[in-house]
């Protein structure tokens, strides 16, 4: 199938967008377009900006539309595909306009990062999309898992995950550890040259390509590197930060985020010529795609040393001048291995389903606290790339699975996966569409099922809660699923 198609992304929390944008501006030959839909939770226009700078779409390839007027807005584009980008009952209420329409696109979703654990509702949200996206090979055998334990049989295809493509990577010409004290040789992923001026130089070795490589010499019985990029150019400058990657969901406790502010304060004071940033996703007056309780800007007010800084740049950016990266189970994990950038993944919570890290056993990027504040930060091992997000490229088939179902769509021989109605009835649906779009939602139905339904809903998870108690999936460390609801409470009401 030739080029052109037309690709409709419809998203609204900050972290799909960036995923969204970053998964077309992948793809060559499409005419793609980025629909925020508002709700609570749709980016400002200073995060939209953060989320597409890098992705390659065009910032005038988007409109911000309200709800009442995506179906219209689909009907008169006539997109070949839509991508429904965002949280699972933003999916859910998305897939019914499409339903609605007189020319049904192919509808494809997604999760915007690491999805390890595989979680129930995110794969039940999204199981009548004619394709679900996934990003590594351990996701697939997780998700098809999933789907034969709850009867939904939900194709996938992987991609790569839009963040773990191959860059070039400012570095500093300091060793990977970046605090307590320097060592007169540089460790095992260094190599010393000489700057222009002549003085010595380190410049790292991109460990992931390398890596990569030696797998799949390893799984194919060749000593090919395809997909992997064994040799990119090294541009240097300051790359000294230590950079903590926030996130709202892990660790829940406060007195656990209290810990982690007070590492990242005893960090900056360990070695003051270097910034510790606390990369954040929202300013105040924001909203993201999860409820942040205990913020790190909270936490840290009043007792930040002067080089502890704020920053609401891209994750890309922070990293350019970035010696390490700290999270717990973000996605930019990912994204610093993909520049080279040592991480450590913080395991002094432990390491369980419910803090959302099981993904970095066997990589060897788990480390305490002290390991924060020495700077001894490390890069993965090879033998947990492959499965893990650094498959070779051309293992990522999404696209063609996607050309194909177009093909087959034009032909009238893929059924349409429709949403079912809810089975409370007209006001079950008013339900789902209030409770997606908040204050967005302005009509009487809207507003009397939230105050009918807020109360019953609680009692629902509650039961809910209770039956599936003994099943245990999120306390069970072998395997990548979970059964149960999950135990963040975060609601998409706002």
């Amino acid at each position: 199938m030739t080029g052109g198609l037309r690709v409709v992304a419809i998203a609204d929390a900050d972290s799909f967008v960036k995923w969204s944008a970053s998964l077309l501006g992948s793809v060559p030959g499409i005419r793609p377009h980025l629909l925020l839909v508002r709700t609570p939770l749709t980016a400002s226009a200073a995060q939209e900006r953060t989320a597409l700078a890098g992705t390659g779409l065009d910032p005038a390839a988007v409109s911000r539309i309200v709800f009442g007027e995506t179906g219209p807005w689909l009907e008169a584009q006539r997109p070949d595909v839509v991508l429904l980008a965002g949280r699972g009952p933003f999916v859910r209420l998305m897939g019914r306009v499409v339903d609605s329409l007189t020319h049904r696109p192919v509808t494809v979703a997604g999760l915007p990062g690491m999805a390890i654990p595989a979680q129930r509702g995110a794969l039940d949200y999204r199981r009548y999309a004619d394709l679900l996206v996934v990003h590594s090979h351990r996701e697939e055998r997780a998700f098809a898992e999933l789907g034969a334990r709850i009867g939904a049989q939900v194709p996938t295809a992987l991609a790569t995950l839009p963040f773990a493509r191959a860059r070039e990577r400012m570095l500093s010409p300091e060793p990977v550890r970046i605090g307590g004290g320097r060592g007169p040789k540089a460790p095992l992923g260094w190599e010393e040259t000489r700057a222009p001026g002549g003085d010595p130089v380190r410049a790292e070795v991109l460990v992931h390509s390398t890596a990569a490589s030696s797998t799949a010499s390893s799984a194919d019985g060749a000593s090919s590197n395809e997909g992997a990029a064994s040799s990119l150019p090294v541009r240097r400058c300051p790359a000294t930060d230590l950079v903590f990657a926030a996130q709202a969901l892990v660790p829940m406790a406060r007195e656990e985020r209290a810990e982690i502010a007070s590492t990242l304060v005893r960090a900056a004071h360990a070695d003051p010529d270097r910034r510790v940033v606390v990369k954040l996703r929202s300013r105040p007056g924001e909203a993201e795609t999860h409820r942040e309780r205990d913020s790190y800007s909270e936490l840290l007010d009043g007792r930040r040393p002067e080089n502890l800084v704020f920053s609401y740049e891209s994750m890309a950016s922070a990293l350019r001048t970035a010696a390490g990266l700290v999270t717990v189970s973000s996605t930019a994990a990912i994204e610093a291995v993909a520049q080279g950038v040592p991480v450590i993944a913080l395991d002094s919570f432990g390491v369980s389903k419910s803090l959302l890290n099981t993904v970095f056993i066997g990589s060897g990027l788990l480390g305490g606290r002290s390991e924060v504040v020495a700077g001894r930060f490390r890069h993965p091992h090879p033998g947990w790339l492959r499965d893990n997000y650094f498959h070779p490229e051309s293992e990522s088939t999404w696209w063609e699975r996607v050309e194909a179902l177009v093909a087959l769509r034009r032909a009238g021989a893929l059924p349409a996966r429709r949403v079912p109605a809810a089975r409370g009835g007209a006001l079950h649906e008013s339900w789902h569409r209030a409770s997606v779009l908040g204050r967005e939602d302005r009509t009487a139905t809207g507003r009397v099922a939230l105050a009918l339904g807020a109360p019953a809903t609680r009692v629902i998870g509650a039961v809910r809660r209770g039956r599936s108690q003994g099943l245990g999936t999120w306390d069970d460390a072998t395997t990548d699923i979970t059964l149960e609801p999950n135990p963040f409470h975060d609601s998409i009401r706002r």
